[in-house]
């Protein structure tokens, strides 16, 4: 799978970068900054290895919902036209429980170096998400499937 995706709506035929690629960015930044700049140790050692928790159930949360679209036979890509309107399994608890998963692996691993500054890279990724992906796919959403969308909106949060 490609890490850049074309946007139809974008002028030029743009490729923009999907949230994997904001994921590892912002592991390659929280790495920087924890041995770079650690600033001070926030969550010792032995409880440092909890990060280990959110780790695993942000990768968890990124498979049920990946295996989701896949059983419904829709995209994953954002950007492009869905063809069904998940709302069974984890996307009962949260509409978008990938960005979930990607904001829990951070957390995660924030908790594992233990240092004050990976964890001011989570509150950035979380608005990356919202600015860049989730305004839009909303749109696309309501654009696509109308009532049942805006149904859908009102029962489940957007992230928890």
């Amino acid at each position: 799978m490609s890490a850049l995706a074309h946007d139809g709506a974008s002028a030029g035929g743009k490729k923009r970068a999907l949230p994997p690629v904001y994921l590892l960015t912002a592991i390659a930044s929280m790495t920087a900054l924890h041995f770079l700049t650690p600033v001070t140790r926030v969550v010792p050692w032995p409880w440092s290895i909890l990060g280990v928790l959110p780790l695993a159930a942000g990768i968890a949360l990124n498979v049920l919902a990946d295996a989701a679209f896949k059983e419904h036979a829709t995209t994953v890509k954002p950007f492009q036209e869905s063809s069904f309107l998940v709302t069974t399994g984890v996307f009962r608890v949260c509409r978008h429980p990938m960005y979930l998963g990607f904001t829990l692996i951070l957390l995660g691993l924030a908790i594992a170096m233990g240092s004050a500054t990976p964890f001011g890279v989570v509150p950035i990724f979380v608005a990356l998400m919202e600015v860049v992906f989730i305004r839009t796919e909303e749109r696309m959403l309501d654009a696509r499937f109308g009532a049942a969308w805006r149904a859908y909106k009102v029962s489940v949060r957007r992230w928890l």
